[in-house]
């Protein structure tokens, strides 16, 4: 790929600039969405065949973290986009028609792509689940209906992605191409985040929305139909580099500050004293620390899922520390809107809510591992038996319990 870092650091001061008002606004954030597209970083990651850049997913997350540093609501839009392409890059699943004619429209104007796939019933997909959203068959193509909640970008998106069942028998799901344009939208702006306000991640209400019969991705059976976070594990890492490079406009933010602040009780600068040295070395820990760990992993270990999970944890909550620490050390300051700290703060807060969230993401470690090592220990087991085993032991709940937390281990029965 050819984005230098000099070409990544105008986009990432353009971002800045315009992130404070996005912020106090909540408005869609225009300015720096077009200072993407102007970058040519939304079609980034279209493949080489396409005529693209062919970005990999390690590009992606060097190009997020940029984008974050100067504005994590931009980032965040743009990221949708931009793992569309990566998706279509790695296995042909548009209608190429559609798909080229998107390209031939990104050459003039923005096109923002984004998922519709969380419900209000059933949550995030992450946790499995069918969508309530119905694809109903018309005479000449689908009709979508339902509501989706969190939808990124939602004022803003050129096409919504669909996540529905059809009304077939059997049942098919699949996401459907819907252009914003279309009559039977609309976008409920009930988005009030603590952070991340620009991003716009309002409901939206699809009430009969007819869309062509081949503007569908992988419609599939409903068997086969759910999602994977493992197969996923690489662009959770790519996402959290958005709230890395919010970090580390902290860490500036706060080194500045501390250059800058002369106490008159002092006479000279806080970033001399022994007390913001501590903490500045501490946050270079934590901020360094996770931009090691998230960039090796995608460096390195794109084939292990596991590796990628611990990654994308571990960094998301050295980047929590940081900035909280951040707001600790310099008290009042640090909460004052004017220094941009407080904004950062906020803005990392959902560093772990993307899917799949902290909890199953531990989980899928713990039931990892705990495979792991009954694989290895299958053969050393004890086995119990009537014969062998005094009845003392044998009807014990400590021993029942074992029994049932082997048996729940896929491919164990103790």
């Amino acid at each position: 790929m050819s984005y230098s870092t000099i070409d990544l650091a105008e986009v990432t001061s353009k971002l800045a600039a315009a992130a404070p008002a996005a912020d106090a606004s909540s408005a869609f954030p225009w300015p720096g969405i077009e200072a993407v597209h102007a970058a040519g970083l939304l079609e980034s990651t279209v493949a080489t065949r396409f005529g693209g850049k062919g970005a990999s997913i390690a590009d992606v997350g060097r190009i997020l973290a940029a984008l974050g540093r100067g504005d994590p609501s931009v980032a965040l839009i743009s990221a949708m986009t931009i793992f569309t392409h990566l998706g279509q890059a790695a296995a042909s699943r548009w209608p190429e028609p559609l798909y080229r004619r998107l390209l031939e429209d990104a050459r003039d104007r923005p096109i923002l792509l984004n998922a519709a796939r969380v419900e209000p019933d059933l949550g995030s997909p992450a946790r499995g689940g069918l969508p309530d959203t119905l694809a109903r068959r018309t005479a000449s193509g689908w009709a979508i209906s339902g509501r989706k909640r969190f939808v990124t970008g939602a004022l803003g998106l050129t096409h919504f992605l669909v996540w529905a069942r059809t009304d077939e028998t059997p049942q098919r799901v699949g996401t459907f191409v819907v252009p914003s344009k279309l009559s039977g939208i609309e976008v409920i702006e009930n988005w009030k985040s603590l952070g991340m306000r620009a991003s716009g991640s309002h409901d939206v209400e699809f009430k009969d929305v007819e869309v062509p019969l081949e503007d569908v991705v992988d419609l599939v059976d409903v068997s086969v139909g759910a999602q994977d976070n493992r197969a996923h594990a690489a662009a959770s890492v790519a996402l959290t580099a958005i709230y890395l490079g919010a970090a580390e406009a902290a860490q500036e933010a706060f080194i500045r500050f501390g250059h800058e602040r002369i106490p008159a009780n002092l006479g000279f600068p806080i970033a001399r004293t022994d007390r913001f040295v501590s903490a500045a070395g501490e946050i270079d820990l934590l901020v360094g620390g996770a931009r090691q760990i998230l960039f090796n992993a995608l460096d390195h270990s794109l084939d292990e899922p596991e590796a990628l999970i611990r990654a994308r944890l571990l960094a998301a909550r050295n980047i929590r520390d940081a900035v909280q620490l951040a707001v600790r050390t310099l008290g009042n300051p640090g909460l004052n809107g004017d220094l941009g700290i407080e904004r950062h703060f906020r803005d990392v807060q959902s560093v772990l809510v993307h899917a799949p969230q902290e909890d199953t993401a531990v989980s899928i470690l713990g039931r990892s591992s705990c495979v792991l090592w009954n694989r290895k220990n299958e053969e050393k087991q004890p086995v119990f038996t009537e014969e062998k085993t005094p009845d003392s032991i044998s009807g014990s709940p400590q021993i029942e319990n074992t029994r049932e937390l082997l048996n729940a281990i896929p491919g164990r029965r103790a």
